[in-house]
């Protein structure tokens, strides 16, 4: 899983290491984070699972995610990749989410070109895909920014705390 970070003007892209535990905990349990996110974890050790499931997309092939920090600091501001690699169809989807504290600073704009390229010269995927919930619209004007379309919206196509969700579905394609 040797890898050299990737570098945008004011962040970079790293492995996720077992040292980043507690950040991921403290994302990943965070109400205004998992709001609009699929997983929650409600102690350290739950979260295990969750670094688990990042060696594992490696190791099987079936994604990449990376921690995302700050250039100057090496501050851990989040994570971000792609998970459901279909080699097949030679597409996968995107993911990322970011602590509160650090919203709306153009992060995600800055950062998911850098993913997508991955996606494309690395994993050879011809298509990405995002789905987000219909209500996050910050999400949905950063989709919009970095070059995704708005290919549609799966109507009550999930339930979340026993509530249907709407999902907004996203994509770009190699050029």
């Amino acid at each position: 899983m040797e890898q050299d970070k990737i570098f945008t003007n004011n962040y970079y892209l790293r492995n996720i290491e077992e040292s980043d535990l507690e950040s991921v905990y403290q994302g990943l349990s965070n109400p205004a984070v998992i709001e609009n996110y699929g997983i929650s974890y409600s102690s350290l050790e739950e979260t295990k699972e969750q670094m688990k499931w990042f060696r594992n997309l490696e190791v099987s092939g079936s994604g990449k995610w990376f921690a995302i920090c700050d250039v100057t600091s090496d501050e851990f501001l989040g994570a971000g990749g792609l998970n459901d690699l279909i080699e097949e169809h030679q597409k996968a989807e995107i993911g990322l989410w970011l602590l509160p504290e650090h919203w709306g600073r153009g992060i995600l704009q800055e950062i998911m070109p850098k993913i997508v390229d991955y996606g494309f010269e690395k994993l050879n995927l011809h298509r990405i895909e995002g789905f987000v919930e219909s209500n996050n619209t910050k999400c949905r004007k950063a989709m919009a920014k970095t070059g995704f379309i708005h290919e549609g919206t799966m109507v009550d196509c999930e339930k979340k705390n026993g509530k249907w969700i709407s999902l907004a579905i996203y994509a770009i394609l190699k050029k």
